[in-house]
């Protein structure tokens, strides 16, 4: 007997519909599996012929041949179990359907005939929904991140002979729908409060304009003034995360396996990588690509602490990431694309011992180990950084109890969210969701500079010695600069203030 089950392989954050042709014959006891399988699907015959067996069937003794189509397709991964399985099944007539058009199965089996939960289950959902596919039997412990995805019936199912009562027509299986996308008050404040940071009032200035606009930021300064405390309250002023975002966060996570109990990712991710990753941990790859950090602070944040602690060749593979907003991973098995639309917050210390320039304390550091240092972070990468601000130590003054004169996050967001609502008003025939992904096309269009603004900026140029591209960026600043305050137009202290959010090109470099 033949018989045809559909499933399901992803390549990157695509999936492939792959059909399992299943044909049991006459001969030798033998059970094939062709059609560019990796080992962990050749490891599938010993899951499935078990799991048939303690699931209360009997297992062929005959010539078993599945062939997976298309064959010059690479296929990886369990999820293939639960159609071979079915397929099997079908073949033996214990299923009394023989042919599944419009349902795929997706699901790794234990050795009881339970199904288990499996890796990019939403993914591989999304891509069925776009390939036409109607009814989805996935696993019951990803029920509710595969049901945010609409137009296509979500079945879970627990076990294999759960899923034969219902294939059968003897057990009904309501198709599973979720709640809808919300975001709870307690994983807004999840990250602390911006009311915390006592003085610092250049660097919560800087924080709101970088958030306003998704610009790269560089926080430079000694010890303890609250570089590392500003940047992990960073995301309590970002926007909240839409529908779309969410589910391009979720989607990656999914692959990545590290949704854990979540069944949906609602707050913007904060990646902190240690100054120890290494270049395949930070932008992704291994025999299998897997998304790295970059990928996985998509819509969200990439915090290196420490930044010229971090190996100089992992932080320059950075470069074309944040120009892109993608990375692609080419191996010998496959070339894949992930995204990578994050918000670079790096921090660092002026020199080795920390305390270069600072008012207090004494720095001990030869001027060649400065520079030595401050080389570990090359000309290009500062230049794709569009605000430098430079902290420094917090007074005692600003301590005290007695302050409490500090915006909260909250009051910060609303600022930020009118300037977003402002560019997405702005932007909307172009593709383009914030002020930092303008195209110089785009700055000619809606960064346009009286005479007195034009003059200043040329100043500026020459004096610090700017780059095109950090030309663009000041002028990028300013839009978000002028955005924040509701004007249309760049004035001349938008400018101005963007122009000395790049001092650190001259002062240290």
């Amino acid at each position: 007997m033949l018989s045809k089950v559909k499933t399901c392989v992803l390549q990157g954050l695509d999936g492939t519909i792959v059909e399992v042709e299943t044909d049991i014959s006459r001969g030798l006891p033998v059970f094939n599996i062709v059609g560019l399988p990796d080992i962990s699907i050749k490891e599938s015959k010993e899951r499935v012929r078990t799991a048939i067996k303690n699931s209360g069937y009997e297992f062929p003794l005959s010539r078993i041949t599945v062939n997976l189509a298309p064959a010059n397709t690479r296929k990886e991964g369990s999820q293939l179990d639960l159609s071979i399985a079915v397929g099997i099944l079908t073949a033996m007539e214990v299923v009394k359907q023989r042919f599944f058009d419009d349902t795929c199965f997706i699901g790794e089996l234990s050795l009881d005939g339970n199904i288990s939960r499996i890796d990019g289950a939403l993914p591989i959902t999304i891509s069925l929904m776009e390939k036409g596919i109607k009814r989805a039997i996935i696993p019951f412990d990803n029920r509710d991140e595969c049901s945010v995805v609409k137009n296509i019936d979500i079945i879970p199912v627990k076990s294999l002979s759960e899923l034969v009562l219902y294939l059968n027509e003897e057990l009904d299986i309501e198709s599973y729908t979720s709640t809808t996308f919300t975001q709870t008050v307690e994983e807004q404040n999840q990250y602390g409060d911006f009311s915390d940071i006592k003085g610092q009032y250049a660097l919560k200035r800087a924080m709101e304009v970088a958030a306003a606009g998704h610009h790269n930021i560089l926080i430079l300064g000694p010890p303890g003034s609250g570089k590392t405390m500003a940047a992990r309250r960073l995301p309590s002023i970002l926007p909240n995360l839409t529908f779309e975002e969410s589910l391009e966060i979720t989607k990656i996570y999914s692959i990545a396996g590290l949704l854990n109990n979540r069944s949906f990712i609602s707050i913007r991710p904060f990646r902190a990588p240690h100054h120890t990753a290494s270049a395949t941990s930070l932008i992704g790859g291994g025999r299998i690509p897997k998304p790295g950090e970059i990928s996985l602070a998509h819509h969200g944040i990439l915090f290196l602490d420490e930044l010229p602690e971090f190996s100089k060749s992992v932080i320059e593979v950075l470069r074309q990431p944040m120009e892109d907003g993608i990375v692609t991973i080419s191996r010998v098995n496959a070339t894949l694309t992930y995204p990578t639309k994050f918000m670079l917050v790096a921090s660092m210390n002026p020199c080795p011992c920390g305390y270069y320039g600072d008012p207090v304390h004494q720095c001990s550091c030869s001027q060649k180990s400065i520079e030595r240092y401050l080389g570990k972070v090359s000309g290009p990468l500062l230049d794709r950084i569009d605000i430098h601000i430079e902290v420094t130590p917090v007074s005692y003054n600003d301590l005290g109890e007695g302050n409490s004169d500090t915006e909260t996050s909250s009051e910060i967001r609303q600022r930020v969210n009118k300037a977003r609502q402002l560019q997405l008003e702005r932007y909307k025939n172009d593709n383009i969701f914030s002020n930092s992904q303008l195209t110089t096309k785009n700055i000619n269009k809606y960064c346009k500079l009286d005479l007195k603004g034009q003059k200043l900026l040329k100043e500026a140029f020459n004096k610090l010695g700017l780059s095109a591209r950090a030309y663009n960026k000041v002028l990028k600043v300013a839009r978000t600069i002028a955005d924040l305050e509701g004007k249309e137009t760049i004035e001349h202290q938008h400018l101005a203030e963007a122009i000395q959010y790049r001092n650190l090109d001259r002062k240290y470099w």
